[in-house]
């Protein structure tokens, strides 16, 4: 009998340990090797020659690929179900690359509306210089995708859950809707990981995650990730990301590719103190909303059910005493810490409208939900008794 046989598919959290990592074969280093360097010697000027003609693999200068990296992007389009990865010096460098990638002048993007502030000025950036047209809509409805979708649309780029009001996009729906229309699915799942969320699973084309958060974990790296078909990441590897340069250093992949190893252990602490934070602040007299998809009286908490394999650690809240109070309240926490990013070990709260979102027009913010009086927490590791004392003593001045 072959031995392999009897093996069972690996879960993701062995998936997150083992995926695109082999025993060194000269040292047997169990870790995985830092290839600290910036080119490679080639045996011959023929290796050389096929290398670059992409006749033969293998590297040949650490911008165009790097042993180190290569592990964390074999890593991620695993757990993501993705056929190839790969790994930028931001989050932000892999959705320029990305976008750069699939559009030219005179096509659309659709987009999610309450994007990420930086998605949204680097839409506005391609729009002024690149003549590339953008549109914002509810993709929570199914009319409005449609009504908004043009001849020229190339890419539907989705947040789910959107940032910061919680809102979600049916991932299934949206990609039947673009396969008609001949349109990318290009979906950022930072506020998920591949551990919770997996949205090529649901017929999308592109998954996007700023490293930073969750895949590194710890607040000390900054990245971005892209995966998908191996064709388009091709084209991306030798054109956007080769030509802009955005690429991720040896030794940042190595503090991911090591953050990867418990991404599944930190996202079930995740899910459980944010779970219990959002039942907390859902029943505390000064809080007059809370958005978190697995509080039952979450509107689309049935899709979010469907989706995701757990509800995460980001909440949203809005306070009945509106932007003063929030403002005082911000100002009294001690545990949490007053710092935009998220997914990190460390519970960090901050307030949207004057921060991560505060290049989007006032009027529009207030459009797409996010409210001067709205706050986003990011729920930590820390012992939830802790978290849950230091936001009632701080609500104490709301």
């Amino acid at each position: 009998m072959n031995v392999n046989q009897t093996r069972r598919k690996y879960g993701l959290s062995t998936t997150a340990i083992h995926a695109g990592t082999d025993t060194d074969p000269r040292t047997g280093s169990l870790a995985t090797p830092i290839y600290q360097t910036s080119t490679f010697v080639f045996s011959s000027v023929e290796e050389g020659a096929k290398r670059f003609a992409g006749e033969e693999s293998g590297y040949m200068y650490s911008r165009l690929g790097n042993p180190t990296v290569h592990v964390l992007e074999e890593k991620v389009a695993a757990l993501e179900k993705a056929e190839a990865g790969l790994a930028f010096a931001s989050g932000m460098a892999a959705v320029s690359a990305v976008l750069m990638a699939l559009v030219r002048t005179g096509d659309h993007i659709l987009g999610t509306e309450g994007l990420y502030g930086c998605t949204y000025g680097l839409l506005n950036l391609m729009k002024d210089r690149f003549h590339v047209d953008y549109t914002l809509c509810d993709m929570t409805d199914e009319e409005s995708i449609r009504a908004h979708l043009l001849p020229s649309t190339k890419v539907i780029y989705i947040e789910t859950p959107i940032n910061p009001t919680m809102k979600l996009v049916d991932l299934e729906l949206v990609a039947k809707i673009a396969k008609e229309a001949d349109a990318y699915v290009v979906v950022d799942n930072t506020f998920m990981s591949p551990y919770l969320q997996r949205p090529i699973e649901y017929g999308c084309d592109i998954v996007i995650h700023s490293a930073t958060k969750y895949i590194g974990g710890h607040g000390d790296v900054i990245a971005g990730i892209a995966v998908g078909p191996k064709s388009i990441m091709d084209t991306i590897r030798m054109t956007t990301q080769k030509d802009i340069g955005g690429i991720l250093a040896p030794f940042d992949a190595y503090l991911l590719i090591r953050g990867l190893k418990t991404l599944g252990v930190r996202m079930d602490r995740h899910c459980e103190n944010g779970g219990k934070v959002a039942a907390f602040l859902h029943q505390h007299p000064k809080v007059a909303a809370v958005y978190y998809p697995g509080l039952p009286q979450f509107p689309q908490y049935e899709l979010a059910s469907k989706q995701m394999d757990g509800f995460g650690g980001i909440l949203s809240f809005e306070l009945k005493g509106g932007m003063d109070a929030g403002i005082r309240m911000m100002n009294n926490v001690q545990l949490c810490k007053r710092a935009v990013s998220l997914g990190d070990v460390d519970s960090l709260i901050q307030h949207p409208a004057s921060m991560t979102h505060s290049v989007i027009p006032a009027e529009e913010r207030v459009r797409m939900g996010i409210t001067d009086g709205l706050i986003r927490l990011s729920v930590g590791l820390e012992d939830v008794e802790d978290i849950i004392d230091d936001l009632d003593i701080a609500l104490s001045f709301a």
